[in-house]
């Protein structure tokens, strides 16, 4: 894996979190049969919930699984119903900022664990305080406490993830991509057929990715550098948001990383470029957004200094090519996927890829780089207070 074998791993302590990254081909494959058993299921209770006038949809999770929300949401609200990703975090901390009691409610829950005492207390909150809500809960441990919670519920949906994506290591991976594939379809079944190919394909490049492309990623990784700011816009802002953490996570916060939008970059944060600075931008497949990204590449690209621009794209581009210093693509030419969510998931293998390789070279153990505690697997220390209406 990565040009090192499974002992190789295992004394740096990251066969967990190598295996984990190379599974998910496979187990996106797994989740599509999920979503496929559970078709009839899934479509009776969104179609049911979602014909009440005004109702809301809201993705929410922490850290990691907060950023699905923000991955689908720009995509999704393209069609008819409004989405909105808020993370557990925050719902927690001020619940009637977020939820309007008059509103019919779908909360929407991520969770490898389902453990997180925020996602427990933002189910009970919303019990508390919304008069008609239901839940989706989407998560990887069958024996975690949101799976125990949704059993003979009618207002709980709970699909439950392949049970290799409930992530060993420390980070998020397996469990990141996985869930978020389950919300791009179960949000979308009129389109399943055409999104089940489109997966297939996405799988295919995917496992060319993870057999060849850490060797693109060797490269940049040798510069050296100790900045890495990751760029995108719509669905792919939450990717760069997810990159970001990623190599802050595995790098023990070593390697200063951070994540904007692509227009936003130039209001303040592009501060953090300085001669020991790597720029990751996604360029994005719409169209206009791409004249964005590419008038911000050129720019970088061409502002004076010894930084580094790394473009990742779906198909390789010339103009790209002479303006940046690596050019990262999915296929030499046009390969039919055209759900924004399915590239994101693609995109960021190479996050995960490079935050992997990155643990390394900072010598952290990429699965436990927190050894003293300070950082968790399933976060503690957190002391949930009864909400008095």
């Amino acid at each position: 894996m990565f040009g090192l074998d499974k002992k190789q791993w295992d004394d740096l302590n990251g066969l967990y979190t190598a295996n984990e990254i190379v599974q998910q081909p496979e187990l996106w494959l797994e989740t599509i049969k999920i979503v496929e058993k559970d078709f009839d299921k899934i479509d009776i209770f969104l179609k049911e919930k979602l014909k009440k006038k005004s109702v809301r949809v809201i993705f929410t999770g922490a850290g990691t699984s907060a950023y699905i929300g923000d991955i689908i949401t720009p995509y999704f609200n393209k069609r008819k119903f409004i989405y909105e990703s808020i993370p557990t975090t925050d719902i927690v901390a001020n619940p009637t900022s977020y939820f309007k009691k008059e509103v019919p409610t779908i909360l929407v829950s991520f969770a490898r664990s389902g453990n997180s005492p925020e996602s427990l207390a933002s189910y009970n909150l919303a019990n508390q305080l919304i008069d008609d809500v239901n839940h989706i809960f989407i998560t990887c441990n069958k024996d975690g406490h949101l799976a125990d919670i949704a059993k003979n519920k009618d207002n709980i949906l709970l699909i439950l993830m392949p049970e290799e994506s409930n992530d060993r290591g420390f980070a998020m991976t397996s469990s990141f991509s996985c869930m978020t594939l389950t919300s791009l379809l179960i949000f979308d079944l009129e389109n399943f057929s055409k999104n089940k190919k489109e997966v297939i394909k996405m799988i295919g490049i995917g496992r060319n990715i993870l057999e060849s492309g850490y060797k693109q990623l060797e490269e940049i990784i040798s510069y050296g550098y100790e900045r890495v700011a990751y760029l995108g816009t719509g669905s792919l802002h939450g990717i760069a948001k997810e990159s970001a953490l990623k190599l802050l996570e595995l790098t023990r916060g070593q390697i200063v990383s951070y994540s904007e939008s692509i227009l936003g970059f130039r209001h303040g944060p592009k501060s953090i470029v300085n001669d020991k600075t790597l720029v990751f931008m996604y360029l994005s497949m719409d169209p206009y957004s791409r004249k964005y990204d590419m008038d911000l590449l050129k720019e970088i690209y061409r502002d004076s200094g010894d930084h580094k621009i790394i473009a990742i794209s779906s198909i390789r581009c010339n103009e790209v090519d002479i303006n940046s210093h690596n050019q990262l693509y999915l296929t030499e030419e046009d390969d039919g996927i055209t759900n924004e969510g399915f590239i994101s998931l693609l995109y960021v293998l190479f996050a995960q890829i490079f935050a992997l390789k990155y643990s390394i070279r900072t010598d952290v153990e990429p699965d436990n780089p927190n050894p003293n505690g300070l950082v968790n697997r399933v976060v503690k220390g957190v002391k949930i207070y009864k909400y008095q209406i």
